[in-house]
């Protein structure tokens, strides 16, 4: 009889999105062992309601659906699930500002909705045998979660497209296959048990392809441009750590992805397209379109949380707050009505992954006098937020350009490079500077130099991730996260993440602290969906980057290269996904009272970013060639061609002179108030606000620049520099600045200043001869001057009265 308990759980997911189906047909098929069902269509309403994406679906298809059941090895071998070929087209909601302003009524209607409806408690599966003596009820749990945790997941063909404008976002995965492993992360037929309270899953993805294309009016793609990304493969192990055998659901997850060569390639017509790629989804996050408004935090009426949408970069710690629905309450996971209300994204989503099955109080009559039952409902009722951890690893990444959440207590994104390289590839508008015939080194086609080699820095960078032999997943043991601002920014420190990348680091943290009980709930509620039972919320979003050592070489072939990039992604026509609003003060706002006053005093939320280069390099080389006339009126705003192409035959100029400048460090930090324009609303109505709200009310900068110094140098025809000639010996500075948000809010202040800057200068020294002020005006005047440049060059009398070592210092 175990059809009757294993065959509901395939037929509810089946059903539920699944157009047009015969449950009877499928359930016949199903004990048979093997079901075949073609061209099938998906509900998209039903996908659309419980993933509750700022997205619609246009159409949504499957050509062959293939499930098959080992039924005398039922406790041994995988259901396995296969899927040939499946395609969705999706694209953005059309009037999609106005679904957070309905977002209150609507949950407000289903709240009704779902509190007059009857409550109707879904089948139970074990009506289907109640009294089967050969099946107790601890074997029929046991059973049913060996099937789920080992469920197998075959995607072939997998064909995902995203429109929007004249923009086409096609990804498609030849192969994508889920399956379980064991300790070693080999395939095998696994169980929890108490002693190992883990589950552990692969998913290898084969051959990825990303295109990015641009159609016509009409909807046709007439050029297809040179897919993004091209046949990539790559492997995700999923971890899930659950704290006894009668969780719902897991208490840590992990979900780490591995790429072992990634190779990008852009041309000058997708450039603007996947900068919007980008815009979208940094809109999304912020808040901008979509179901929320500006800030960090979303309308809990609306989503009850039911989201979970922290991505986050090489490792991150993410606490989530989840609404827990019917679906996981016990044996509900495998029988539903069809009339039942969605569940949301986080529930559907959770549907592919294992939960583990246990009792509920519907149980109770089946399960009898079991002295255990109680204790099992205790535990089953004492839910704790996940933690989730998502990481992307990749060994080895190639980019080439060619010219032709949000609102959750913890969300944390690391984001980190071992190296970075950037080289010049054959010719640039006609100019064919590093053709195949030129003979010209790869050293000198390098412009940007960042970080370590790979070999030289080792696996550092899969450090505490599920590919590294030493975490404590592969060792047996449970890994402990930090969720606590504090501890995070003592421990994720500059120096940490250098040491583990090199290249750059990235940490992003945002926090809210809900603090009951201090101060007054209405302190300092500017963001939405903030509600007065919630006490005092305190939010706060810190960046810190860090990049380093680097070298950066400005010649002609790099500067004509990165203008290029520049001038293909200002040429478009997207519309902005969010425009600046006008700052108008509203006359009717009211004016807080003094406790009012004192408590927003206590604590304002701001976005604090700081960027910090170590160890920079940069060598501004005197121009072999010059076009900037066709490309800077096309940053600058004007309209022109920069599809010109030179005529004139490129000669490499030899002994090529340099300025050359080394800075020990820069610090760039830079603060904004989260919630500016509400803040600003109201501390300018105030008739003497405090010199610290007046500081919230300003975007603060603060640069600071360590151990400059410059120099001459000469580029020989061996492709070496010679040790440069101080010009500007090692100092150090600083500057402040302030800018004031919204100043049209303040315009009967008068003596409120809207900019405001200080600039520390201790000590600067120049010192040059004449010919070396003669040397450094023939670079200015390389680029300064447009076309041929051969005139320009220097004569030897002047570079061995400059250069008079012959010492060389790297190539």
């Amino acid at each position: 009889m175990l059809e009757s308990y294993v065959t509901p759980i395939l037929m509810s997911y089946v059903n539920r999105y699944i157009k047009n189906l015969k449950p009877s047909d499928l359930q016949l098929s199903l004990w048979g062992g093997d079901v075949v069902l073609s061209k099938l269509e998906l509900k998209l309403d039903v996908l659309e309601q419980e993933l509750k994406l700022p997205f619609t679906f246009l159409s949504g298809h499957i050509h062959e659906l293939r499930i098959h059941v080992p039924w005398t090895k039922l406790g041994s071998e995988p259901v396995v699930i296969t899927i040939n070929t499946m395609e969705c087209i999706l694209k953005l909601k059309d009037g999609i500002q106005d679904d957070h302003e309905s977002c209150g009524s609507h949950s407000t209607n289903r709240s009704t909705t779902e509190n007059t409806k009857p409550s109707v408690k879904p089948r139970r599966i074990q009506q289907a045998a109640p009294t089967d003596p050969d099946l107790p009820p601890g074997y029929v749990q046991s059973l049913i979660r060996r099937v789920v945790n080992n469920v197998n997941i075959v995607i072939n063909n997998l064909i995902l497209k995203y429109v929007e404008d004249d923009i086409v976002l096609s990804v498609n995965i030849t192969s994508a296959e889920c399956y379980t492993v064991g300790e070693l992360w080999d395939r095998a037929f696994m169980d929890i048990s108490a002693t190992d309270l883990v589950l552990r899953k692969v998913i290898n993805f084969s051959d990825c392809t990303v295109c990015l294309d641009k159609r016509n009016a009409s909807g046709k793609i007439e050029f297809y441009q040179d897919p993004l990304l091209y046949k990539c493969s790559f492997r995700t192990r999923l971890h899930f750590t659950y704290d006894n055998l009668n969780s719902k659901m897991p208490s840590v997850i992990k979900i780490h992805t591995l790429v072992e060569s990634l190779k990008l390639s852009i041309t000058d017509q997708q450039l603007p397209m996947f900068i919007r790629i980008m815009q979208l989804g940094i809109a999304l996050y912020y808040g901008e379109i979509g179901n929320f408004r500006d800030g960090e935090t979303e309308d809990p009426t609306c989503h009850n949380k039911d989201m979970l949408g922290n991505i986050t970069g090489s490792e991150d710690e993410t606490r989530i707050d989840m609404q827990y629905t019917a679906q996981y309450k016990g044996q509900e996971l495998y029988s539903q009505h069809e009339d039942e209300q969605p569940q949301g994204w986080v529930s559907w989503a959770w549907s592919f992954v294992p939960a583990i099955v246990s009792y509920d109080d519907s149980e109770e009559d089946f399960l009898g006098n079991d002295p255990t039952s109680a204790m099992h409902q205790q535990k089953a009722q004492t839910l704790r937020d996940p933690i989730v951890s998502i990481g992307f690893y990749c060994t080895k990444a190639t980019v080439t350009f060619k010219a032709l959440m949000m609102g959750e207590p913890f969300f944390n994104c690391q984001i980190g490079f071992v190296g970075c390289r950037a080289l010049c590839l054959k010719g640039i508008m006609g100019v064919k500077d590093f053709e195949e015939n030129m003979n010209r080194s790869e050293t000198e086609a390098c412009f940007f130099i960042c970080g370590e080699n790979l070999n030289m820095k080792g696996l550092t960078y899969l450090t505490n991730s599920l590919f590294d032999y030493r975490s404590p997943e592969n060792n047996g043991t449970r890994a402990e996260f930090i969720l606590d601002a504090a501890h995070h920014k003592e421990t994720y420190t500059e120096v940490a993440g250098m040491q583990r990348f090199g290249a750059f680091y990235m940490d992003y943290l945002y926090t809210v602290e809900n603090i009951i009980g201090k101060g007054s709930a209405n302190q300092q509620d500017f963001s939405p969906g903030k509600s007065e039972d919630m006490g005092t919320v305190q939010e706060k979003s810190t960046k810190s980057l860090v990049i380093g050592p680097l070298d950066f070489r400005l010649d002609s072939s790099a500067v004509h290269r990165i203008l290029k990039m520049i001038v293909c992604a200002l040429e478009h026509e997207y519309e902005p996904y969010s425009g600046l609003k006008p700052d108008i003060k509203d006359e009717n706002e009211t004016v807080l009272n003094p406790e009012e006053v004192a408590s927003l005093e206590e604590y304002i939320p701001t976005r604090h970013t700081s960027i910090t280069l170590l160890k920079c390099t940069c060598t501004i080389v005197m121009a072999e060639f010059n076009l900037l006339d066709h490309l800077l009126p096309v940053i600058m705003g004007e309209k022109n061609s920069s599809n010109f192409l030179n005529t004139t035959n490129f000669q490499s100029l030899r002994p090529l002179p340099s300025i050359q400048i080394l800075v020990d460090k820069i610090n760039l930090e830079h603060s904004v108030p989260m919630y500016a324009e509400q803040l600003v609303h109201v501390v300018s109505s105030l008739t003497q606000p405090s010199d610290n709200l007046l500081h919230y009310c300003y975007a603060h900068c603060y640069l600071k620049i360590f151990g400059f110094q410059a120099g001459l140098t000469s580029l020989d025809c061996r492709g070496f520099y010679c040790l440069p000639v101080p010009i500007i010996p090692s100092f150090s500075t600083a500057l402040y600045g302030k800018l004031l948000k919204l100043p049209t809010c303040w315009t009967e202040r008068s003596q409120i200043a809207i900019t405001e800057g200080i600039f520390e200068l201790p000590n600067l020294t120049i010192q040059a001869t004449r010919a070396q002020t003669l040397l450094l005006q023939a670079i200015y005047q390389s680029w300064s001057h447009i076309g041929n440049l051969n005139s320009l060059s220097v004569n030897e009398a002047l570079m061995n009265e400059i250069f008079q070592t012959t010492d060389f210092i790297y190539s």
